[in-house]
């Protein structure tokens, strides 16, 4: 689809404001701190910063990376994720347009954002976000026209329980856990947006790029002969969001070629 330049500027700026509400979402929802009050602060010198020091991106060019008021480092990925957002807000209208489904979509694009972030952080996917956001993402039917409402409830139950079998094998073979239970939400929740197709296909690309991406980092780490626990969740965020810009158009591929 094809939209205006202008309009893409206040689609990508309008999201890279939400993706600035994210990184407080990312930094607090773990300590269990409110994510509106206080306002955005320097995590070092407490200074609280004013608007015109926290416009996304921006910000963090003119200040060079630094806080105005301590000097103090700013990391990269505040920005980062800033850009992030504002680029899954654009795409999301240049594939679906100013509508409700894109609405939908990029409220479920920013919530794997989040998890992703809080799961490489900390090492544990919320259930104060993927349990509300089983329910939310459940209305898939209402906002996304090919989706049907027994779709989601056959993704909601094959997300889980998929998972779920998973889990309980390894731990039977094992006697230990090899898969936390957030994750096992996480699918769920995916499993309420995109149904059972985005299910497995979720899983299968997320596995497969778990695996690469697990090789990749035990090798720049080297770390290969012990045991390095890595973070699943961020693996199926990215295949989920594959699947919604993707999704049917590599599954017809895929069925094509065998």
């Amino acid at each position: 689809m094809s939209i205006p330049i202008n309009l893409c500027l206040i689609v990508f700026f309008t999201g890279a404001c939400i993706g600035s509400f994210l990184n407080v979402c990312i930094y607090r929802i773990p300590l269990h701190r409110s994510i509106i009050y206080p306002g955005s602060a320097c995590p070092n010198c407490k200074k609280a910063l004013p608007f015109y020091l926290n416009i996304p991106i921006l910000s963090y060019i003119l200040l060079r990376g630094a806080c105005r008021f301590c000097r103090t480092p700013i990391s990269l990925r505040y920005p980062a994720v800033e850009a992030l957002t504002g680029f899954l807000a654009l795409a999301l209208v240049l594939k679906f347009g100013l509508t409700v489904t894109t609405l939908f979509w990029f409220a479920f694009t920013a919530t794997l954002v989040v998890i992703s972030f809080i799961d490489i952080d900390h090492q544990i996917i919320p259930d104060t976000i993927s349990l509300p956001g089983i329910v939310v993402f459940a209305s898939a039917a209402w906002f996304v026209p090919e989706t049907r409402f027994m779709d989601t409830v056959i993704g909601i139950l094959a997300g889980g329980g998929t998972l779920y079998m998973v889990a309980l094998t390894y731990y039977m073979l094992r006697k230990e856990e090899g898969m936390g239970g957030g994750d096992i939400k996480l699918l769920a929740m995916i499993g309420g947006a995109v149904g059972w197709k985005g299910v497995f296909f979720t899983l299968f690309v997320g596995s497969l790029l778990g695996t690469v991406g697990g090789i990749v980092i035990m090798a720049l780490t080297r770390l290969v002969n012990i045991k390095l626990r890595i973070p699943f969740g961020p693996f199926l965020s990215a295949a989920a969001v594959l699947y919604v810009f993707f999704g049917n158009a590599l599954i017809r591929w895929y069925l094509g070629i065998l």
